[in-house]
C-alpha cells in the first residue's frame, strides 16, 4: 500500500508536467457534479439492451438509437440545426455478395453457414453436371497439379492451404522442410487459377472452418462506403471463390471414396460426379442511417463551435440472431455525449451557457470506415473554419487489459497536441484542477502498432486541420463480442472520464482565443 503511494505520488510530476494545477471553479463544479453514475447507467442500460439490437448500420436498432439521441437532445432543448431536425441522413451504400441459390449433388447449403464468397461479379447463374479436382491447384516447375488438364469454363476443388510433402516431411517444391510461398498464400494461389478461367472455384481447408466458426454471419453482411453517386452494380464476369466447410468437401471427396485427408501428399487429379447449380453476385444497396446533431448555441462567440463526438453504432444483431451489445463500444461514448448536453444545457438555462457554442453529433457509421464522421466534414452544416476543436468520446466504460492489475484511475488521451500544443496544456490542467488522473499517452507513440489516433471519428476532423482530441479506456477481451455487457462498466470512472471531458469542453468554449494550429505531427 506504502510503496504504491509513493510511487504514485513521484509519478504526478512526471505525467503532468506541462499543467499547473488552478483552484477549481464551483460554477464549473456544479454542473460537472450533474453527470452521475445513476444517469449514466439509466442510458447505457437501454442502448445496449436487447430493445436496441445492437444499434446496427442500416438496421431498426441503428434507427431507434438516432430517433433516441434526438428526443434526448429535444428535452435538453438543443437546436435542431440541419434545417430544423436533428438528423443529418448521412448517404451510404451497402455492398454485399448475395446468394441466392447455392446447391451441391442435389442439397441446398446456406452462405455464412457451411460456405462464404470471396467474389466481385456481376449477378449471374453458375450450373456444372460435374466438379474437377485439382488437389493444391499448385501450378509450379517443380510440381504441378494442372499439368494436362483444361480447367476452362469448369468447376474445380482446390485444397486451398499447405502444401505436398514427401514420406520424410520435406516439401516437393523445396526438397526441404521450408515450404514454399505456395504453402503461405492462398491469394497466390486462387490468383493463378483464376487466370485458367474457371466457371468456378470452391476452396476448402482448416482456414474455412476457423472463419466461420469465429465470425459467422459477419463473413457475409458485405462492406459500407459513402455514396458515390453510381447506382450501377459495378463487377466483373471473374470466377467467384466459394470457400466450402472441410466437412463439405469431404462429403464431395467421398463420393470418390476418399476424402482431403487422403489427399494431402497425393498429386492426382479427377473429376467428382456431383452436380453445382448456383446463383449469386454482388448487390448494391442505398441506407442513409443519420448523423445525431444538437446544438447548444453560445454567446458572444457564437459563430465558432466545440464539436463533441461520439458515434452510436455498433455491430448490430447477425441474422442467425446473435446480439452485440456495445455497452463500451461506444454505448459509453454515446451516453457521454448525452450527458454533456445535458449538463451544458442546464448551465446555459441558469445564464452560465458557453461563449462558444458547443455542436454534440452522435455519429453514424463509425464501424464501417469512420463514414458518418466523414460524410459530415464533407458536408459539414457549420463552417469547418469556425471549428475550433473536435473531442472525442469512443470507448470510456471500462478498465483495459494494461490498468486491470494496477492503477484503474486513468484514461487514454490520444492526439492532444498533434495539432495544438494548448489542446494538451489545457487538457493536463483541467485534470490536474479537477479529475486527477492517469493520462496515459501510450498510443500517441508514432511506432505503436495499434495506430488509434487514425481509427476513431475525430480524425476526420484532425484531417481538415480541427485540433482534436480522443479519449478511450482501452482495449478488453470483449471488444467486438456478444460479451461487451453492461454488468462489465465501471461506472465510477465513466462518469470520471465524463467530467474530465465536460472541463477541457467549458475552457476551450470560454476562453478568448480560439486554439492556435500550432503543430503538425499527423
Amino acid at each position: 500500500m506504502v510503496k504504491n503511494w509513493i510511487t504514485t505520488f513521484l509519478l504526478i510530476p512526471v505525467l503532468h508536467s506541462c499543467a499547473v494545477a488552478q483552484q477549481p471553479d464551483p460554477v464549473q463544479t456544479k454542473y460537472a457534479d450533474l453527470l452521475t453514475e445513476e444517469k449514466a447507467r439509466k442510458h447505457l442500460t437501454l442502448l445496449a439492451s436487447p430493445e436496441f439490437e445492437g444499434r446496427g448500420t442500416g438496421q431498426k436498432g441503428g434507427e431507434k438509437t438516432a430517433h433516441y439521441l434526438a428526443e434526448q437532445f429535444h428535452a435538453y432543448g438543443l437546436e435542431a440545426p440541419v434545417n430544423g431536425r436533428y438528423f443529418q441522413p448521412v448517404d451510404l451504400v451497402r455492398i454485399a455478395y448475395q446468394v441466392q441459390d447455392f446447391v451441391l449433388d442435389g442439397k441446398a447449403y446456406e452462405n455464412g453457414t457451411d460456405f462464404f464468397v470471396q467474389g466481385d461479379n456481376v449477378h449471374s447463374s453458375y450450373q456444372a453436371d460435374d466438379i474437377v479436382f485439382v488437389g493444391y491447384g499448385i501450378q509450379d516447375k517443380k510440381h504441378n497439379d494442372l499439368a494436362g488438364i483444361d480447367i476452362e469454363g469448369k468447376i474445380v476443388l482446390v485444397i486451398n492451404e499447405g502444401e505436398p510433402t514427401d514420406a520424410n516431411g520435406n516439401s516437393r517444391i523445396t526438397g526441404s522442410t521450408k515450404m514454399s510461398e505456395w504453402a503461405s498464400s492462398r491469394f497466390k494461389r486462387v490468383q493463378e487459377l483464376l487466370k485458367k478461367n474457371p466457371k468456378m472455384i470452391l476452396a476448402t481447408g482448416d482456414y474455412v472452418d476457423q472463419n466461420m466458426a469465429r465470425f459467422g454471419k459477419r463473413l457475409v453482411g458485405g462492406r459500407f462506403a459513402l455514396n458515390d453517386g453510381d447506382t450501377v452494380v459495378k463487377g466483373t464476369t471473374k470466377a467467384p471463390v466459394v470457400n466450402i466447410s472441410t466437412e463439405l468437401a469431404n462429403q464431395l471427396l467421398a463420393k470418390r471414396n476418399t476424402s482431403l485427408e487422403q489427399q494431402k501428399n497425393k498429386t492426382t487429379t479427377f473429376t467428382i460426379p456431383a452436380a453445382v447449380q448456383a446463383e449469386m453476385g454482388i448487390t448494391k444497396e442505398q441506407l442513409a442511417d443519420p448523423n445525431v446533431l444538437g446544438l447548444l448555441e453560445g454567446t458572444d462567440l457564437k459563430d465558432e463551435l466545440v464539436v463533441l463526438v461520439g458515434h452510436y453504432d455498433h455491430d448490430g444483431i447477425l441474422p442467425d440472431g446473435t446480439f452485440f451489445p456495445g455497452a463500451d463500444d461506444n454505448g459509453s461514448g454515446t451516453v457521454g455525449i448525452l450527458e454533456l448536453a445535458r449538463a451544458f444545457a442546464a448551465a446555459k438555462k441558469d445564464g452560465k451557457g458557453p461563449r462558444r457554442s458547443i455542436l454534440f453529433i452522435g455519429l453514424a457509421a463509425e464501424e464501417k470506415g469512420l463514414l458518418g464522421s466523414k460524410f459530415y466534414v464533407e458536408n459539414p452544416i457549420f463552417p469547418l473554419e469556425n471549428t475550433v476543436a473536435c473531442i472525442n468520446m469512443d470507448m470510456i466504460g471500462r478498465i483495459d487489459d494494461k490498468h486491470l492489475n494496477g492503477n484503474h484511475n486513468y484514461i487514454h488521451a490520444i492526439g492532444l497536441d498533434k495539432l495544438s500544443t494548448e489542446l494538451k496544456v489545457i487538457t493536463e490542467t483541467a485534470n490536474d484542477t479537477y479529475t486527477q488522473m492517469e493520462l496515459d499517452y501510450m498510443y500517441d507513440d508514432p511506432n505503436d502498432p495499434m495506430r488509434l489516433y487514425y481509427r476513431s471519428d475525430h480524425y476526420n476532423f484532425a484531417e481538415k486541420g480541427i485540433p482534436s482530441a480522443f479519449f478511450f479506456s482501452g482495449l478488453h477481451p470483449h471488444y467486438h463480442t456478444p460479451e461487451d455487457t453492461v454488468d462489465k462498466i465501471d461506472f465510477p470512472m465513466m462518469v470520471k472520464r465524463e467530467k474530465l471531458v465536460f472541463h477541457i469542453t467549458w475552457e476551450i468554449a470560454n476562453r478568448d482565443k480560439r486554439l492556435p494550429v500550432d503543430a503538425n505531427k499527423k
